[in-house]
């Protein structure tokens, strides 16, 4: 997991974005279009068009990191507000990165017994 600083914001691109596209291609991104700064320490996440792949960028101070997931099955849950960036939570982040509906997570059924 990446350890994203607590005054970090997790911000997602609606849309769909190409996924050949590196971090300076990505940041240019978020410059222009998100009209954020891709240094100030913030994630931005892109998403494919087939949904299954995301794309995260990252700057920590020292560098610049590029991850990437793609979902086996499935696809990532993504807001359908077009051409605006939807700021999301860490704990929400990690849920989206889990392939789990990150707007409305669900407890898991626990047992009433053990054995």
């Amino acid at each position: 997991m990446i350890p994203i600083p607590t005054s970090a914001r997790v911000w997602l691109a609606t849309g769909y974005t190409d996924m050949r596209r590196g971090f300076p291609s990505l940041a240019l991104q978020v410059q222009e279009v998100l009209r954020k700064d891709p240094l100030s320490g913030h994630l931005f996440v892109f998403r494919g068009r087939r949904s299954d792949l995301v794309k995260v960028i990252w700057h920590d101070g020292q560098g610049a990191c590029l991850f990437t997931k793609r979902l086996e099955r499935g696809k990532f849950i993504w807001p359908s507000v077009a051409g605006e960036a939807v700021t999301i939570s860490p704990a929400q982040m990690s849920y989206l990165l889990s392939g789990i509906d990150w707007r409305n997570p669900q407890e898991t059924q626990r047992p009433t017994r053990v054995g």
